[in-house]
């Protein structure tokens, strides 16, 4: 390869570096720095002291933050829920619409339109559902949980996992269905001749085939679970009944945000960076053994 051929591929990718530089390195960069600072937003011009902190933020935050605790156990709550569901479910739905049935388009089609739909709307037609006025509590009647699901300690979050597993399950279904149609027939022809029913080749020759994709699948949910903040702000109150669906991307807007703490609420970001980076490596190192 010539040098200036070189020269020519460095310019076609001088735009995505521009852009992963400008939108990405910077933005984390700053959040990194300022972390480590006592930093207010403040109003433009105004000259205003940020003393250094060093681990200060991370040693309140990781020590004496009884609020950050308790949405790490919310979230922990909210994944133990959502995950599982959401293998169970899309793998079911995928094996079905991968079948040869009446309707196949018109199924896949409705499976994947909560994911295209605004979270906005998804969460005001689940606040109809399960409003104490709600309903959810106009079909159960004196079955419905008291208090109501939604100013329930118990019931809020696990309402909320629910509604998250409804809204992504048709992407989650989309991958599984495109991992099943890659599974070599050769297989299940041989556990035919094997005498495997239905669910041995199910057992032995699907959910091998399909490890990859339950991989990707457990890393997204659990990363889309960290990164909860539309539901719970908008059903919830932001966060109720007494925080117990509080998760740590709205805690961290209620303390960047709404308190001006800048410095704090980046100091939140990068522990559940870390956090889910660590999540993400253990489930695949779990999952991808033999």
């Amino acid at each position: 390869m010539t040098g200036a051929a070189r020269y020519i591929g460095y310019l076609f990718i001088l735009p995505y570096l521009i852009f992963l530089g400008l939108f990405l390195a910077f933005p984390l960069g700053f959040a990194v720095w300022m972390s480590f600072y006592d930093y207010f937003f403040t109003a433009p011009g105004a000259q205003v002291e940020r003393p250094f902190l060093g681990l200060g933020n991370y040693s309140e935050l990781l020590l004496r933050d009884e609020t950050f605790h308790t949405t790490l156990g919310n979230i922990i709550v909210f994944i133990a829920v959502n995950v599982p569901l959401t293998v169970v479910l899309a793998l079911v739905l995928a094996a079905a619409l991968n079948a040869r049935l009446p309707g196949q388009t018109f199924f896949r089609t409705s499976y994947y339109l909560p994911y295209v739909t605004a979270s906005v709307a998804v969460v005001a037609v689940w606040g109809y559902l399960f409003f104490t006025d709600g309903l959810v509590n106009l079909v159960l009647g004196g079955l419905a949980p008291r208090p109501s699901w939604l100013v329930n300690e118990f019931w809020a979050m696990v309402v909320i996992a629910l509604l998250v597993t409804w809204k992504q399950l048709g992407y989650y279904v989309l991958l599984y269905l495109a991992a099943l149609q890659n599974v070599p027939r050769q297989l299940y022809e041989a556990a035919d001749v094997d005498g495997a029913g239905a669910l041995g080749k199910f057992w032995n020759v699907t959910l091998p085939g399909l490890r990859p994709v339950t991989l990707l699948v457990v890393i997204l949910s659990t990363i889309i679970g960290a990164n909860l903040f539309t539901e719970p702000y908008l059903l919830t109150n932001g966060g109720g009944p007494v925080d117990q669906t509080l998760s740590p991307i709205l805690y961290m807007y209620q303390v960047g945000i709404e308190q001006a703490d800048a410095g704090y609420a980046a100091a939140i970001g990068v522990m559940m960076s870390i956090i889910v980076l660590g999540i993400a490596a253990t489930q695949r190192f779990v999952l991808e053994r033999e």
